[in-house]
């Protein structure tokens, strides 16, 4: 059994890419952390150790950044969606616009004239436009959950990947990403399914009926719906037109 490798007291830096930050060992090596915020203290436990890296967690905010923010969704940390909640929107816009420059710059090899800031958006919630939803009849068990006491229709989940799990889907409840309808048609959906018997699809075992939705707004008002199911069946039209029902913006 491998040795577990615990840093303390290491002073986050800066945003680096993939939604991590970037701190130095005392002896100067490179220590990329998740949901880290520069100028955080923290005690990490290293998951990867490379020749030129590491890679860490965080075990314990030993001084909170003051420039840190308290997450305003309820699925941050499981959901891969929107990793840079605890950051400041300038600070965000400031590491895209480093970000950008750099990998022209010193992977492309490219002269680049002095760039203008860049346009930071009116929104920071409910800003997309189109938004996938997979579902899956074995979602993403959370940490205080016990599987044994799950039913089989608990086990189902509509919403995102897991990050590194192909197979497995956090089932959202809310998401800040798309205005609604969006959120109100996701959830009537999978209520449709479970209480007509639609089986969610399962990706490893390649059955089921129910795969995922798209979900597509405008700022005019206009809302799209794409579902795409597995296989043809008898109550297609049914849910199609009981959405319709609930949802006429639906075009």
């Amino acid at each position: 059994m491998k040795k577990e490798i615990i840093i303390e007291n290491l002073t986050v830096q800066a945003v680096a890419a993939e939604g991590k930050c970037v701190a130095h060992t005392p002896e100067g090596q490179v220590v990329f952390i998740e949901y880290a915020v520069p100028g955080d203290v923290v005690d990490i436990r290293v998951t990867v150790k490379k020749k030129n890296y590491l890679e860490g967690r965080i075990i314990r905010l030993v001084e909170p950044s003051p420039d840190r923010l308290e997450p305003f969704c309820g699925h941050f940390g499981l959901c891969g969606g929107c990793r840079w909640q605890l950051l400041p929107y300038r600070i965000q816009l400031e590491a895209k616009q480093r970000q950008v420059y750099d990998q022209l710059s010193r992977i492309g090899h490219l002269q680049l004239p002095p760039m203008r800031p860049i346009l930071a958006s009116d929104k920071t919630e409910f800003y997309r436009n189109k938004l996938e939803f997979t579902a899956s009849d074995k979602r993403w068990i959370l940490p205080d959950e016990d599987p044994e006491n799950l039913t089989a229709e608990q086990k189902t989940g509509l919403g995102f990947h897991v990050g590194r799990f192909f197979d497995k889907v956090l089932d959202i409840r809310r998401c800040w990403l798309q205005p609604e309808p969006s959120n109100a048609i996701r959830l009537f959906i999978k209520e449709y399914a479970l209480s007509n018997g639609i089986p969610f699809y399962n990706i490893r075992e390649n059955r089921g009926i129910f795969r995922n939705m798209f979900v597509r707004t405008t700022d005019d008002g206009q809302v799209m719906l794409i579902v795409c199911f597995a296989a043809d069946f008898d109550g297609r039209e049914a849910m199609l037109d009981a959405v319709a029902e609930r949802f006429p913006e639906i075009t």
